[in-house]
């Protein structure tokens, strides 16, 4: 069974206890004397359960049941026994007899609370884990188990007038709620850095005050170093830009780009308010050759909140990151910023605002980039489709209808597919088998040929697609339902040949041409590509085995958590939502691994700026296929990824949920560079 469907059947079984807890006493307590045996007796297999699933739940990792074992399982182990003890004896009486005499005997307190507190013990371990989140710490779980206290005494109050000890209870548990709420909502000390005292972290992060606290992530393995290790020369992030002339040989592209609000009119004749760069959605195509350098002023005629621009899987300089309050401070209306950076990766790749994000891309801040190998001419059909939700409609590019284009049989087609969304997209072809050449900008090792296939698309992720076009048509659909491009044969001369469109892309599985689904088959059914069996394996220049210099572990959550000194229901990080999230604090050069794991019932694209990172593991699986690349990973409920790279690009980054509006609410870090400083003081807003 998987981890999804454990913490599924997890939930699932801790409702039924409570429920059949609660229901127990409620019966007993209306002198239903074999409904509450009946349910006495249900109570006590659901809670056998609970603790086989919680057990079951541990094999996936510590992470997935520690609020469980630490406090929800002790509570209901203690409170099943006390009401097992006090009640079970009468409760089965009672059932022999059925008789009015025994029915009254079930109404007595002995009886009822024991089987309510049970219930209400069984209560907490469900809220500490949906409503507090991950981790379970000693202030919460007092703050549980005096409200757990309270509910039985206040039960057993309201059924007699006399409470034995009543006072001294009242008295502690008041106490519980008090020393409980102070440990767990006023911070003691300022924490550490992630090397254990103060000078790296506070060199690290400089003076960026409020902003993020530089403190250790859990698992950090660098937590016993002196901050010696990362001690050296400061430098602020401003001083981390672009070069004013490109390299020899290449040249400068020069764009420029005005954000506004403007009406944009889809292929449909449809209207819809946007906010736009020079006026459309998308912006402008940005393109580029190897060792270009890109030259972008930005200016802002009238989004009041601000605007940048964040290049999407783009290893640009630091200070061109675009990132509000940490590398800049957003433009404001009337106001600039040149942006420059070398084209030294190429492939396909996607720029947004990074200033109220979640927002501003929804509205339609964001377009294309794409750089092309030095000295590769453009043949065949070769079109990039970034993918977007936009008035409540999935739409390619400024498209809401199907994108019809034709193209001689033999013709090598390229597509690139960018999703924009805060949600996965699932991509289909049929009509032609093809290749996934490329995935977020890098391509892919011995990519085998593909047809029936459900290429699932994470929120911010690229896939390069590659194919000879056919004689038939070939149809791009976009979640099974809408029709994005449709490729139809032309006649005439077919474009470069077959040689170009199979280049870099030798296979590892053959399709039989009789069994590529025909352009307009149903494709719900197609099975989901795993891209990390797929391709041929490479040389890595680290793999799992490597000592690692830092080791991060970020668990993602939902619960309450304090942001900026306020109680809100948060995605959360480690228990943290930002800007309180420790921030990562590591060395140029060195070896750095990310743990990434879903808690949550919400799937998080993460994301984490100015590098690559190459995929070790997923749920302990090591990737199989072709080397995995990305700047962009779905953890989807339940599993856990293992990434790597090397620290290369000294700055100050975003790491975060590309789930745009999960960032918002207080899914997102820092990843600091010893010694790195910034100017900037304004706390980012998504």
């Amino acid at each position: 069974m998987t981890t999804d469907r454990l913490m599924a059947l997890d939930l699932l079984v801790s409702v039924l206890t409570v429920a059949a807890w609660v229901s127990a006493g409620v019966a007993a307590a209306a002198r239903r004397t074999r409904t509450a045996a009946a349910l006495f007796a249900v109570a006590l297999v659901a809670s056998l359960v609970r603790v086989w699933s919680v057990l079951a739940l541990a094999g996936a990792g510590w992470w997935f049941v520690q609020e469980k074992i630490t406090l929800a399982l002790p509570l209901l182990v203690v409170a099943g026994a006390v009401a097992t003890a006090l009640a079970g004896p009468r409760l089965l009486r009672a059932a022999r007899r059925a008789d009015a005499v025994s029915g009254d005997a079930l109404r007595a307190p002995a009886v009822v609370v024991p089987l309510l507190g049970a219930g209400y013990a069984a209560a907490a371990g469900i809220v500490q884990t949906f409503l507090i989140g991950y981790p379970a710490d000693p202030g919460t779980a007092l703050l549980l188990l005096a409200v757990a206290a309270g509910a039985v005494l206040g039960t057993w109050r309201a059924m007699s007038t006399h409470v034995p000890g009543l006072r001294t209870a009242t008295a502690a548990t008041a106490v519980a709620t008090v020393l409980g709420a102070t440990l767990a909502f006023v911070p003691l000390s300022e924490e550490t850095t992630a090397e254990g005292s103060a000078p790296g972290g506070a060199a690290a992060m400089g003076a960026m005050g409020s902003t993020s606290h530089a403190h250790s992530a859990a698992g950090d393995s660098g937590a016993e170093e002196s901050a010696s290790g990362l001690a050296g020369a400061t430098r602020a992030v401003t001083d981390l830009r672009g070069p004013a002339a490109p390299p020899p040989g290449g040249t400068v592209r020069r764009f420029e780009l005005t954000a506004r609000t403007a009406t944009v009119t889809l292929s449909s004749g449809r209207k819809v308010s946007a906010w736009t760069f020079n006026g459309q959605v998308p912006g402008p195509p940005l393109t580029a050759e190897e060792g270009d350098l890109v030259e972008v002023r930005l200016r802002n005629a009238d989004i009041t909140s601000g605007v940048t621009l964040h290049w999407h899987g783009y290893d640009v300089p630091s200070g061109e990151d675009g990132v509000p309050g940490l590398t800049q401070e957003a433009v404001p209306p009337g106001g600039e910023f040149v942006y420059r950076f070398v084209a030294a990766q190429t492939g396909t790749y996607w720029y947004h605002t990074h200033e109220v994000s979640d927002l501003g891309v929804r509205m339609g801040l964001y377009g294309t980039l794409v750089v092309t190998p030095k000295g590769t001419a453009a043949t065949g059909l070769d079109l990039t489709l970034p993918v977007h939700t936009f008035g409540g409609v999935t739409v390619t590019g400024d498209r809401d209808q199907p994108l019809v284009r034709q193209a001689a049989p033999g013709t090598p087609v390229r597509l690139r597919l960018i999703n924009t969304d805060n949600t996965p997209h699932r991509f289909t072809l049929g009509g032609t088998p093809y290749r996934l050449v490329a995935v977020d900008g890098t391509d892919l090792n011995g990519p085998g040929t593909l047809g029936r296939a459900g290429l699932r698309l994470a929120a911010g992720g690229r896939y390069d697609l590659a194919f000879t076009m056919p004689s038939g048509p070939a149809l791009l659909r976009v979640d099974d339902r809408t029709d994005s491009v449709r490729l139809m044969p032309a006649s005439g001369p077919p474009g470069a040949g077959e040689d170009t469109a199979a280049a870099g892309a030798s296979a590892t599985a053959t399709t039989d041409p009789g069994a590529v689904p025909s352009a307009d088959s149903p494709t719900a059914d197609w099975p989901e590509l795993d891209v990390t069996r797929y391709g041929t394996p490479a040389p890595t220049p680290f793999t799992s085995r490597n000592h690692f210099d830092r080791d991060f572990t970020l668990v993602l959550d939902r619960g309450f958590a304090l942001t900026n000194g306020r109680p809100m229901y948060a995605h959360t990080v480690n228990g943290h939502a930002f800007p309180d999230i420790p921030t990562e604090v590591v060395g140029e050069g060195d070896l750095v691994r990310l743990t990434v794991v879903n808690r949550g019932r919400d799937t998080h694209p993460w994301h984490l700026h100015g590098h690559r990172v190459l995929v070790l593991s997923r749920d302990g699986r090591s990737v199989t296929g072709s080397p995995l690349w990305l700047d962009t990973f779905d953890v989807r409920p339940g599993e856990v990824w293992e990434v790597a790279f090397r620290a290369g690009n000294p700055g100050l980054w975003m790491n975060h949920c590309h789930n745009l509006s999960h960032a918002d609410l207080g899914m997102m870090l820092h990843l600091a560079y010893a010694g790195v400083t910034t100017p900037f003081h304004g706390a980012h807003s998504g």
